[in-house]
């Protein structure tokens, strides 16, 4: 009889070693793990991870890169919408996790796998977002959950491990940094608390740039597309991936985009990470600050609205949900004028957007000069807008007055 054939979300850390090893040798099953790689790894960290998955037994391990489909299908709506959950968060792990988990779903489904595993533990919201992408994308597969069911300490695993001839050092380190194309996650004691903040060591990059320097960012239709700066001359990208890692290469060294986000996970507790977005924070200001020039108020209005609600239904793993293809068709259809260059200052440990050009910018003299003259109207314009737009609460005022 053929062993049951099961797919693992990989990524080599101690939970999904335990679950190489839990599944193949405790539950008898042909265990093909798969790392899916949104940005967020090097290549010699894909091929260490390739090589630890074989050491513990796995019958076939792969990489899946999805860093283009994750800038395309998610992380381009993310910046048309502006989108920072709890004007905080660009949503780095959230948008991550959702991807990685769709891509481990359809690569089960494409080898015919009768199950499906993650190492997630019961305690955050990653559990939800990996369970709602397999029921979703192969629904009659048994998903299996060692860490989340075993209910398993990180001294028991590595006990386990131990007992199975995997003898390795599993340094617990001080913080867990979780890096993406989108930003990077820090946890730590500090994190954990609601009144402290990180130190300056915790952070993955450290502050080595001290001069100030600006930048120009150019975007086409919401989309960065070029990067110049006295120092480094003029870069055109055709990828916007390759624009975010330079984005995320200059401004990192000078401590931008550090922050503690706090928010609500899925499963209804607060929770705090850390992180450091320096591209994203960058490009939702200089993108916005674009837009306000460019659209009209009820554009932006309706923009903010749905973004903010995009942004929620991503992090709670929705991404899938249908309603959210049309909400990228509405941010989409409002990019068509978002095109134009946006001048930021870079400092240490703060950015600054200095301004706008653009062909499409509405602010045009040829219309008036806000609190100096007018070309398009005159006083007696005015006068009668107001009386007509203020008649309806008049009319309200007069009632209330003469029944109280």
């Amino acid at each position: 009889m053929s062993k049951k054939k099961v797919v693992l979300a990989f990524s080599g850390g101690l939970d999904t070693s335990f679950c190489v090893k839990y599944l193949s040798e405790d539950r008898d099953m042909e265990v093909h793990s798969v790392l899916v790689d949104t940005g967020g790894f090097s290549d010699a960290e894909i091929k260490a991870i390739e090589e630890r998955a074989y050491s513990l037994g796995v019958k076939s391990h792969v990489t899946i890169s999805k860093t283009d489909d994750y800038y395309q299908q998610c992380l381009k709506f993310l910046v048309y919408g502006n989108v920072l959950k709890n004007n905080t968060y660009p949503l780095s792990v959230s948008a991550e996790r959702i991807f990685q988990a769709i891509a481990a779903a359809e690569y089960a489904r494409q080898i015919g796998a009768n199950a499906i595993a993650h190492g997630s533990t019961g305690a955050g919201n990653d559990q939800v977002r990996f369970d709602m992408a397999f029921r979703i994308i192969i629904p009659d597969a048994e998903i299996i959950t060692p860490i989340r069911d075993l209910r398993l300490s990180r001294e028991a695993e590595i006990e386990y491990l131990k007992s199975k001839g995997v003898v390795q050092e599993w340094h617990k380190a001080a913080y867990s940094i979780n890096k993406g194309l989108w930003g990077t996650s820090v946890g730590g004691k500090e994190t954990l608390t609601s009144d402290q903040f990180l130190p300056e060591s915790a952070w993955p990059t450290q502050v080595t740039k001290t001069e100030p320097e600006t930048i120009t960012l150019t975007f086409k239709h919401g989309e960065i597309k070029g990067i110049s700066g006295a120092t480094f001359g003029d870069e055109t990208y055709d990828n916007p991936v390759d624009a975010i890692r330079k984005l995320t290469e200059l401004a990192g060294p000078f401590g931008i985009g550090r922050d503690i986000h706090v928010g609500d996970t899925i499963i209804g507790i607060k929770g705090r990470v850390g992180f450091e977005a320096p591209a994203p924070l960058i490009l939702i200001k200089a993108h916005h600050t674009l837009e306000k020039h460019v659209l009209g108020k009820w554009q932006m209005y309706w923009k903010e609205q749905l973004a903010n609600w995009y942004g929620t239904m991503l992090h709670e793993g929705q991404f899938m949900d249908p309603v959210m293809r049309n909400i990228e068709t509405f941010l989409s259809d409002t990019q068509g004028h978002v095109t134009g260059k946006v001048h930021v200052h870079l400092a240490p440990y703060r950015f600054q957007v200095l301004g706008i050009e653009s062909d499409y910018d509405l602010m045009s003299s040829a219309f008036g000069s806000y609190g100096e003259m007018n070309n398009a109207w005159t006083g007696d314009d005015v006068r009668g807008f107001s009386k007509v737009a203020s008649n309806q609460v008049m009319i309200y005022e007069k009632i209330r007055e003469h029944n109280s």
